[in-house]
C-alpha cells in the first residue's frame, strides 16, 4: 500500500517539471520532424447505421486542424458550421485519420472527391442517424516515430517493457493548457468575472480540472503509488466513466487491479462529496488546498466531481527499430489518454 501524503509543497504545473514514473527518459530524440511521423487513427468503436439525416465522413488529413476541416466540409456542403460534429480533436502537425458527421435532411451528397483542399482526403462515406458528439469514441491508434534517438537504446527498450505491462501516469498533456499553460490563467480570469464565448468556457473549465487533476496525480508519482492502492482508493473502471469507492482492497481488487480492469483514480473537480476517503482523499485534500480558487470556480461554474484513472495501460503496445537512431512506437489508447504521456517516460525530446 502507498503511504499517506507527507508534502505540503505547492504543484508546478510546468509539463515538463511533472515526475516520472519510470526513472526518467533514457533517450533523447526528435519527434515530428515531419507530420508522417505522428500517425494517428481513430476507433470510433462503432459503424454507419446506414440510414438517417446526417452522412458519417472518413477523413485523412495532413497540415491541418480537426476545426478547420470542419468548417471548411460545412462551406463545402453548404450548411451551417453547426451542422458539423467530431468526436475528437486532433493535431495539426500530424497525420490524422478521424470521423466527421454532415448533417443533410432531405439532400443528396455532395461529390466528395472534389472537396478542394490539399492535405484533406475523404475516404468514405456513409448515411447516420445521429450527428458526432465529442468524446464519443473508444480511443486511438499511433504510429509514432522517434528520430535522431541518442541515448540507451537497450534501458529504452527495458522501459518499453515496464510500460506494456504497468503502463503510464495518465496526465493531461500540455496541449489542454495552452500556450506556456496560459489556460489555467485564463480560467482564473473568468471565475472573476471575465465573459467569453461558450465553446472558450467549456476548454478553460477543462483546463483547470485537468491542472488539479495533474497536481494530485504528480504527487503520487512522486511518492510511487500511482499504481497501486491507498487506503480509502476510488477505483476507475477501465473502458468506462464510471468509479466505485468504499471497498476495502482485497484479492478480488488486487486481481482486477493487475489484470487493468481497474485503475486508482484521481479527481475532476466540482460539486459533490468524493467518493475517496481517508488516506485518499486527506492526500487530494492537502494537494490542493493552494488552489482554492480553482476549486471554488468550478463549482460555482455548475461543474460535477467525477473521477479519472491515474494510469493509463496502452493496448498492444509494439516497436521496431529500422536503424540505429530510429524508433517507431506502435499503441492504442483510450479516449481522453495522451500519447505524450507515453512518450514522455521514454524520451527527452528536442526541436
Amino acid at each position: 500500500m502507498c503511504p499517506g501524503f507527507s508534502s505540503s509543497d505547492p504543484y508546478i504545473m510546468s509539463i515538463s517539471d511533472l515526475p516520472f514514473a519510470h526513472g526518467g527518459p533514457p533517450l533523447t530524440a526528435r519527434l515530428r520532424a515531419c507530420p508522417e511521423d505522428f500517425v494517428v487513427e481513430e476507433v470510433l468503436g462503432y459503424g454507419a447505421d446506414g440510414s438517417g439525416e446526417h452522412v458519417l465522413l472518413d477523413v485523412e488529413k495532413r497540415g491541418h486542424d480537426t476545426m478547420w476541416v470542419a468548417r471548411e466540409l460545412a462551406r463545402f456542403a453548404d450548411i451551417s458550421p453547426v451542422g458539423v460534429g467530431y468526436a475528437g480533436l486532433k493535431d495539426r502537425h500530424a497525420v490524422t485519420r478521424q470521423a466527421f458527421s454532415v448533417q443533410l435532411a432531405g439532400r443528396d451528397e455532395p461529390d466528395w472527391s472534389a472537396f478542394p483542399h490539399d492535405g484533406v482526403r475523404i475516404l468514405s462515406s456513409a448515411r447516420h442517424r445521429r450527428k458526432l458528439k465529442r468524446g464519443a469514441m473508444a480511443g486511438n491508434r499511433f504510429t509514432l516515430t522517434l528520430r535522431d534517438a541518442s541515448g540507451s537504446h537497450e534501458h529504452a527498450m527495458r522501459l518499453l517493457e515496464r510500460v506494456r505491462e504497468r503502463g503510464v501516469p495518465n496526465y493531461f498533456g500540455e496541449q489542454r493548457f495552452g500556450r506556456a499553460g496560459g489556460n489555467v490563467d485564463r480560467a482564473r480570469a473568468i471565475f472573476a468575472g471575465r465573459r467569453v464565448d461558450r465553446r472558450e468556457r467549456s476548454m478553460l473549465l477543462s483546463a483547470a480540472r485537468s491542472y488539479l487533476f495533474n497536481a494530485v496525480l504528480a504527487d503520487r508519482v512522486g511518492q510511487g503509488c500511482w499504481d497501486t492502492p491507498m487506503e480509502g482508493e476510488a477505483w476507475s473502471l477501465a473502458g468506462s466513466r464510471s468509479w466505485f469507492g468504499g471497498q476495502a482492497f482485497d484479492d478480488d481488487l488486487a486481481t482486477r487491479l493487475h489484470h487493468g480492469d481497474i485503475h486508482p483514480s484521481g479527481p475532476l473537480w466540482g460539486r459533490g462529496a468524493s467518493p475517496a476517503s481517508a488516506a485518499v482523499l486527506a492526500l487530494e485534500t492537502s494537494v490542493l488546498a493552494p488552489h482554492e480558487d480553482l476549486r471554488e470556480g468550478l463549482e460555482k461554474a455548475g461543474m460535477e466531481h467525477q473521477r479519472r484513472a491515474l494510469r493509463v495501460i496502452p493496448d498492444a503496445l509494439a516497436w521496431e527499430r529500422p536503424d540505429a537512431s530510429t524508433l517507431v512506437l506502435r499503441f492504442g489508447l483510450p479516449s481522453g489518454s495522451y500519447a505524450t504521456s507515453l512518450v514522455r517516460e521514454l524520451a527527452l525530446l528536442r526541436g
